[in-house]
């Protein structure tokens, strides 16, 4: 039987083709092509690309799956349900947990991760009147719905499930045969404890929360959970029979230090308990449609394809701009020793994916960084509140970490040259990295003006109360921490690179905002004077007094490689550094774990070595990637996926160093590709088809008016046109690169010269048949 076609077409009009406007443009004009630009493309089989891979990226089942890694997942960034099969009861119930981002304890005496740690709520189970014998599910994508059928030896369960974007409410409906009709949903309310109490000992005068009361009220359930700080969680529900469907409604609402989560939990339940599923999925639907339509990406690799449309499924049901951060399994909290948000790599490599596929209404670091500064001032030793900031490994959804259980002063932020606390000082330096990838991807000033550079100022003011000159002449950091690697060194890679990258980025931060700031010549001293990156035969050290001598899963000490592109391989020297660092990085096995693939993926990228980027990611695929796409160490965590959604931008587009450049490192199966409103640094919207292993078109939308430099890959003599089809002034910026004048608004458009390209933006056609996510097979 032939293999049905997955090309179809985004066209800029109704014509079945595609319409090509007087110069030749893709979908989504911009503002000097509004005249040109008709509305967008209809809804339908056969001519939308985003539903032809969505659909085809949806993860099924054929068997029920056992765990979390193995089952669907739902999500708004606060109430999360992971589906599976209820532990020692797998042919009785279906558990559907119910967890809450914003459910936590608030003692800090007892530290980030027992008093502050997320806590469980509980889950219900779906209990057949039979014994279960078979299912067919199906996660799809598109809708952000589960459905299929629970078959028993009674007869079956067709269920729809989701968890609605906006009301944060699960909803399921259940539709059963006559033999099931007697089905029943069970709440079973879990015990309010961190769940690290089950990996570590309880810290002395720790105790649990005390157990929930369930009520009733008028037909609405509700799971009260006091907690010994004060405030609550309540865990609503209520089922609702209309003709033969009996439809869930499941709200949380967490309070403190107030008891009002009762009430908001009824009330939420109540009013979407008075619609059908239908009713409440309509708006759903249309949410998660416009989500998926900012950007588009398609590559000839059909598990990869599939797999990085799943992570922006995961990323949406994971996070808001207005939620919290993401802990380290997101909103969908399992038996993990680390119920908490993580800084010292989580966060950030959680993030990165939403700048490329242009998706910043998901950030929320940047929001919960200026949120909640004042904590992070807090974290600070009582000597250095005054001018710096700093964030703990671990905190909780405030930015809190306590610091209670390593000094009697409460802070968390270590003091270099000290120990305890560990003195793992760069990590808000990082965590504003993110930040300004933000501003960078937006050039929205009141990010730059507003949040990244006061914060910045402050974390690289910590640094400089403990630089000092030493006999060289350079100046040196005392002994601090490279996350994970153990151990303090003086002159530790992580910090320098940080400090670094921190003090360039003020300077070029005050000159844009036109501030004459008191500590610039300071800034510029350290860039002038600070000591040099330790390294030896094996490349880039951890620090001065510790070589890079064992398997490390982080790359803690190559940061200045990835992600912050301090060192880029501009000389044959420093690319051979690179090199070497790299490759004697990932020599050591046995604690190298998923995101050491990622990483290597992207500093593969970088040097444009498209085939050893996808080998590491066919390795993180084959050893660590769960069959719903989860990644677990320990326990669950959530980055390491989502990171390798942002390996694949790196293959396909860079834009550090105020260079966009268009498919840098793609190996040579990806012969054909399809990028769509790719946002860029600049604030750019990148769009360009590869075909027959050759770039076809690319196209540029400035959305600032930034400086505008393409590396753009076309081959020979090129044209360059605006929205209008008329010759655009552009000039050779070297390395195959051109500078365009681009003002805001405006588009340019890249061919080869002469050439009239097909310019439609379609799905590309797989090399080869793939199995799908989830587990497919009886």
């Amino acid at each position: 039987m032939p293999r049905p076609s997955r090309r179809t077409v985004l066209t800029t009009g109704s014509a079945a083709g595609g319409v090509l406007l007087a110069g030749g443009l893709p979908a989504q004009a911009g503002a000097d092509d509004r005249r040109s630009a008709p509305s967008s493309p209809p809804d339908s089989l056969g001519s939308d690309p985003w539903r032809t891979v969505l659909d085809d990226a949806d993860l099924v089942w054929r068997r029920m799956p056992k765990t979390w890694y193995e089952g669907p997942y739902l999500g708004n960034g606060f109430l999360g349900s992971g589906i599976y099969a209820e532990p020692g009861r797998e042919t009785e119930a279906v558990r559907f947990n119910v967890q809450h981002s914003e459910v936590q304890d608030h003692r800090p005496r007892f530290g980030a991760l027992f008093g502050l740690a997320r806590l469980p709520i509980g889950h219900f189970t779906l209990e057949p009147v039979g014994t279960i014998t078979s299912l067919d599910w199906r996660l799809g994508l598109r809708d952000a719905e589960l459905t299929g059928t629970l078959t028993t030896d009674r007869g079956t369960l067709t269920i729809r499930a989701l968890v609605h974007t906006t009301r944060s409410v699960l909803v399921v409906e259940v539709t059963p045969s006559s033999g099931e009709r007697d089905h029943r949903w069970v709440f079973h309310p879990a015990e309010a404890i961190s769940p690290r109490a089950a990996f570590r000992p309880l810290p002395e005068g720790y105790t649990g929360n005390p157990p929930a009361t369930v009520e009733e009220h008028d037909g609405t359930f509700a799971a009260v959970q006091p907690l010994l700080a004060g405030g609550r969680h309540v865990t609503a529900w209520r089922e609702r029979t209309r003709g033969s469907r009996r439809t869930l409604y499941v709200h949380v609402a967490h309070s403190f230090p107030g008891t009002a989560a009762r009430g908001r939990a009824l009330a939420a339940v109540r009013n979407a308990a008075q619609l059908p599923y239908d009713g409440l999925a309509s708006t759903h639907r249309a949410w998660w449609r416009a989500f998926y339509r900012k950007s588009f990406l398609s590559l000839p690799d059909a598990r990869l394809q599939r797999f990085y449309w799943i992570q922006l499924y995961k990323t949406a049901s994971a996070a808001r701009r207005d939620a919290p951060v993401m802990a380290t399994s997101g909103p969908w909290l399992e038996s993990t020793p680390w119920p908490a948000t993580w800084w010292n790599l989580n966060v950030q490599l959680e993030y990165w994916l939403i700048h490329g596929s242009n998706h910043l209404e998901l950030d929320a670091v940047t929001r919960a960084l200026s949120e909640f500064r004042e904590n992070l001032k807090a974290e600070m030793a009582p000597a250095y509140r005054a001018d710096s900031l700093g964030i703990p490994r671990t905190t909780d959804a405030y930015l809190v970490n306590g610091g209670a259980t390593s000094n009697a002063e409460g802070y968390g932020v270590g003091i270099p040259g000290q120990d305890p606390p560990t003195p793992e000082v760069g990590n808000l330096v990082w965590a504003l990295h993110n930040v300004w990838l933000s501003y960078r991807h937006t050039m929205d000033e009141s990010i730059l003006r507003d949040v990244l550079f006061p914060l910045l100022r402050r974390a690289v003011s910590y640094y400089l109360h403990f630089l000092e000159p030493g006999p060289d002449g350079r100046l040196h950091l005392p002994a601090t921490f490279s996350p994970e690697y153990g151990g303090n060194s003086r002159d530790c890679n992580y910090d320098l690179m940080l400090l670094a990258w921190g003090c360039r980025t003020l300077l070029e931060s005050a000159e844009l905002l036109g501030v004459r700031d008191e500590s610039a010549p300071r800034w510029r001293e350290v860039l002038e004077r600070r000591a040099a990156y330790p390294t030896d035969a094996n490349g880039f050290m951890i620090g001065a007094d510790i070589p890079f001598a064992k398997s490390h899963r982080h790359y803690s000490h190559l940061l200045a490689v990835y992600p912050l592109y301090e060192l880029t391989g501009r000389t044959p020297d420093e690319r051979a550094l690179i090199e070497k660092s790299l490759a004697h990085w990932v020599g050591f096995e046995g604690a190298l774990q998923g995101y050491t693939f990622t990483g290597a993926a992207s500093m593969s990228a970088l040097l444009g070595k498209g085939e050893d980027a996808l080998a590491y990611l066919d390795q993180l695929m084959a050893r660590f990637i769960q069959p719903n796409t989860m990644y677990k160490e320990s326990g669950p965590v959530i980055e390491t996926p989502l990171s390798a959604a942002q390996s694949l931008h790196d293959m396909v587009c860079q834009s550090w160093g105020g260079v966009v450049r268009v498919f840098p490192a793609l190996p040579a199966a990806w012969a054909d590709l399809t990028v769509h409103d790719f946002r860029t640094q600049g604030a750019f919207r990148l769009s360009a088809v590869r075909r027959g292993g050759r770039t076809r078109w690319v196209r540029l939308v400035s959305e600032a008016g930034a400086p505008c430099v393409v590396r753009h890959g076309v081959p020979g003599a090129i044209d360059v046109r605006d929205g209008r089809g008329r010759p655009l002034r552009h000039e050779d910026a070297g390395d195959g690169s051109i500078r365009i004048a681009l003002r805001k608004g405006g588009s340019a458009l890249i061919t080869a010269r002469g050439e009239r390209p097909d310019l439609r933006v379609t799905a590309v056609e797989p090399n080869a048949e793939a199995p799908r996510w989830g587990l497919p097979t009886p």
